[in-house]
């Protein structure tokens, strides 16, 4: 059975990167609460990968969506994404993201559309509860990351297992709509 999935520092090491595309998924967790940001992003193209002081940078294009959880006592709510504290930023607005409310309140965004890089991008080197996993372009790909979603979302989000499934079903659906590879780059 091949891999579908593997931490993105030790693929590096390994000399296991797909050069040709691939997906990472970034986690950034709050340490006070489950205030959790994530990152998806799709490249291609790559013309190098190289290690720097904190963390990989690809000379590629690439797509980033980004997935905020915000939990039901977060104290800024009101607070665009775009102007929080750089720990809990997004460069996004509420109308740039899809929102939904779990039932213990929690709020799940999905931005609507991805941010493109043309030339090259850094994938910051992971610490504490935080990773980056590569995710290999399989013919289960999305529902790989669907199903990857639905339980990070639930054990390290806290999101209930019904909203948490919800919610990754539209993250996997918006990934393939928005960043798969047919035609935009080749």
């Amino acid at each position: 059975m091949p891999v579908k999935a593997m931490d993105l520092f030790e693929a590096y090491a390994r000399n296991q990167l797909p050069k040709e595309e691939g997906y990472v998924v970034s986690s950034f967790f709050s340490n006070n609460s489950a205030y959790s940001i994530y990152e998806i992003l799709s490249y291609s193209g790559v013309k190098a990968i190289y290690q720097t002081d904190t963390g990989l940078t690809f000379q590629s294009t690439g797509k980033k969506i980004y997935i905020l959880i915000e939990p039901a006592t977060y104290p800024s709510k009101a607070m665009e994404p775009y102007v929080r504290t750089n720990d809990e930023q997004i460069p996004l607005r509420f109308s740039e993201l899809e929102q939904i409310t779990a039932k213990n309140q929690s709020k799940i965004m999905i931005a609507k559309k991805p941010i493109e890089s043309f030339s090259s991008f850094t994938i910051l080197k992971p610490t504490g509860m935080n990773f980056a996993l590569v995710f290999y372009r399989l013919p289960d790909l999305f529902d790989t990351l669907q199903l990857f979603f639905e339980k990070t979302l639930n054990r390290e989000a806290g999101i209930p297992q019904t909203d948490a499934k919800k919610s990754a079903k539209r993250i996997a659906e918006t990934v393939s709509a928005t960043m798969n590879f047919k035609g935009d780059y080749f």
